[in-house]
């Protein structure tokens, strides 16, 4: 939704920009071109720093590339001594470009290790977590990450497959999942899909301090600048919508929705590209 993040964000006024979620550095790319001074961007995948770094090169002198989670937004300010920035965008989940990769565990299209970290540098893989977490906490992580009504099914065949062997690999998870459905007819997705999400969402913690992100961005914002989130599933909406709204209606924070619907990709950029097809774009002002 590159085009709609420019007509949302204006860099061609110029200004700072702060690329929360930078990846293989499109939005960045587009801003710059666009008109903006400087571009921040995050990322706390090093493979995309490294990516992005090699395709901005030419703009060396325009951006600055760091390493960390999106949510850490008001430390990298504070330690730059930046209190105001003219844009801030944040597109958020898990990129192409990590579903892609080999060997980094987010697809089950391929038996590889699961890993499923966005930050592979720290914390812990899947296939660690899942070798201690309690089958109650595991059930409650799928139904409310993946919204999956089996989730207690699904919970307790992964903590008896673990008790037997390691579950190491995506191949091993996907099938113990499918086994662990009811039988049913067709479905429309793989039924591993909402548990992997769910997953990736709990080993990453994608949603802890969405809502925190959401009213640091906007209190950096100069006035008349804006914020731009991207999300890709219904829990991640969910919190930047009722975050944005709720700063709307406190007189304090001098914040206007400029989404009052979520902007959605036109027909064109889904054709192009099917992953899209779940984008919401939602945008908040800096009005006073």
């Amino acid at each position: 939704m590159v085009d709609e993040v420019l007509g949302f964000l204006q860099p061609e006024r110029g200004g700072l920009f702060v690329d929360c979620t930078l990846g293989l550095g499109g939005h960045t790319s587009a801003l710059l071109a666009a008109g903006a001074s400087k571009v921040i961007g995050f990322d706390r995948d090093p493979a995309a720093l490294a990516a992005a770094g090699t395709r901005l090169a030419a703009e060396a002198g325009r951006i600055e590339l760091v390493h960390c989670d999106y949510r850490e937004l008001e430390r990298v300010l504070g330690e730059r001594g930046i209190r105001q920035v003219d844009g801030v965008l944040a597109d958020l989940g898990v990129s192409s470009m990590q579903l892609d990769a080999e060997g980094r565990g987010f697809s089950f299209r391929r038996d590889e290790p699961l890993d499923m970290r966005m930050d592979t540098s720290q914390g812990e893989t899947v296939a660690e977590a899942l070798q201690h977490v309690e089958e109650s906490d595991l059930a409650d992580v799928i139904y409310q990450f993946g919204e999956e009504r089996f989730s207690r099914r699904v919970a307790r065949a992964i903590v008896q497959a673990r008790d037997r062997e390691a579950i190491a690999t995506t191949g091993q998870l996907a099938a113990i999942v499918r086994r662990a459905m009811p039988g049913r007819g067709y479905q429309r997705i793989d039924p591993a899909t909402r548990t992997f999400q769910a997953l990736r969402i709990w080993v990453n913690r994608e949603l802890d301090g969405l809502d925190r992100f959401v009213g640091t961005a906007c209190r950096h914002l100069a006035v008349g600048a804006r914020l731009a989130v991207i999300s890709f599933h219904s829990l991640e909406d969910r919190v930047i919508k009722h975050t944005m709204r709720g700063l709307q209606a406190d007189e304090t924070s001098g914040v206007r929705v400029v989404t009052k619907r979520p902007v959605v990709p036109g027909d064109a950029e889904v054709a192009r590209n099917p992953r899209a097809r779940s984008a919401k774009l939602r945008v908040a002002e800096r009005a006073a």
